[in-house]
């Protein structure tokens, strides 16, 4: 599909291929070094879409990625696993590979090893406990 222009202002840089889902566009830059560079304007991005995947072919990774959903309160998602889902099986196709190793570039960033398997999609990574809880249904 064509990248809607609307957002190609909000990022702020040319688009190689964008690809659209239920809430999601999945867009394809030339190269990580474009993809670190990338500094959206986050109130038109939030008029454009409900989220921007956007991601590149990786200088040490396979793939590289960032998740931007400013309407859904996130500007920019540190590591974000239903992005990964969407990636895996879009790379695994272009690299022709099914075990690929993402890495989403945020500040915070993380390594996502990825599997394609037929019509799922396996993640592994490593995560920091930050919250416990408890949710209390009243009766």
């Amino acid at each position: 599909m064509a990248t809607p222009p609307d957002l190609v202002r909000a990022l702020g840089t040319e688009v190689r291929g964008c690809l659209q889902g239920r809430a999601d566009h999945l867009l394809v830059l030339e190269s990580e070094r474009q993809l670190r560079a990338l500094r959206p304007d986050f109130r038109l991005l939030e008029n454009a879409v409900t989220c921007a995947i956007v991601t590149a072919p990786g200088d040490t990774f396979d793939f590289v990625s960032r998740c931007f959903a400013p309407g859904l309160g996130i500007d920019e998602d540190p590591v974000t696993g239903a992005a990964h889902c969407l990636l895996a099986p879009y790379w695994a196709q272009r690299l022709k590979r099914k075990h690929l190793m993402g890495r989403q570039i945020s500040a915070r960033g993380g390594n996502v090893e990825c599997e394609v398997r037929a019509d799922r999609v396996i993640l592994r990574g490593s995560a920091s406990f930050y919250l416990d809880g408890e949710i209390v249904v009243p009766d």
